[in-house]
């Protein structure tokens, strides 16, 4: 059932992804749970279409679409790595021009990506995000506050990512950047998601799970 208030099961959640990737047939998915988790906390009621930007597999994106209360959901990407049995809509584009009419969309998620996209491109996407969206855009992402993190940060990704053929080079933000990115491309941040334990006691040690964050853009 699509609703707002309800926590996502992690096991609900692996029944959907082992239906597209085989690994997730024993892999039951806590971290990806309780990304979906956060972003729940910060939505706001009822989307009739949603854009998932740099969906990847595109599995996140199935999952929003029978999880979430959304209407349809659509996922694009620079490279077509698809699963091809998704129920949501997929395509490609080369990453700059985000290539819907505007106010196309009611929102729009960004999970995990941001930090991958070159500095001197974010602005210019997310004012592509702000042309082709009339809402908010959810951000999942991570968040520096040092030159630690970012060893932290790269070991994680190319410990998530590698797997699925996904980017690994990447430029983290910090808090700061995160406010500065948002008045330049035209958004306030209006809210910020609660800390949740992504990594248990022990792996939480080497990546303490304060380098998650998620927020909510609001158009300004």
């Amino acid at each position: 059932m699509k609703n707002a208030l309800a926590k996502i099961d992690a096991v609900d959640l692996q029944a959907i992804l082992a239906r597209h990737l085989p690994m997730y047939r024993v892999k039951v998915p806590h971290y990806q749970a309780t990304m979906l988790d956060s972003l729940l906390e910060i939505w706001q009621g009822h989307h009739e279409s949603l854009l998932d930007i740099g969906g990847g597999t595109g599995v996140i994106a199935e999952a929003m679409a029978r999880l979430f209360p959304v209407g349809s959901v659509r996922a694009i990407d620079l490279v077509d790595r698809f699963c091809a049995d998704l129920s949501v809509q997929t395509s490609s584009y080369d990453g700059k021009s985000i290539p819907f009419e505007t106010a196309s969309f009611d929102a729009a998620t960004i999970n995990n990506v941001l930090h991958h996209v070159p500095i001197a491109e974010r602005t210019s996407l997310l004012c592509q995000v702000r042309r082709v969206v009339k809402g908010p855009l959810y951000i999942k992402d991570h968040v520096r506050t040092g030159r630690l993190d970012n060893l932290r940060l790269t070991a994680m990704d190319a410990i998530g990512n590698i797997p699925f053929d996904g980017q690994v080079s990447a430029n983290y933000l910090s808090q700061d950047d995160w406010q500065s990115l948002a008045e330049a491309s035209g958004y306030r941040i209006g809210a910020t998601a609660c800390p949740r334990a992504y990594r248990g006691p022990i792996h939480a040690i080497i990546f303490p799970n304060r380098l998650e964050t998620t927020m909510r853009f609001d158009p300004a």
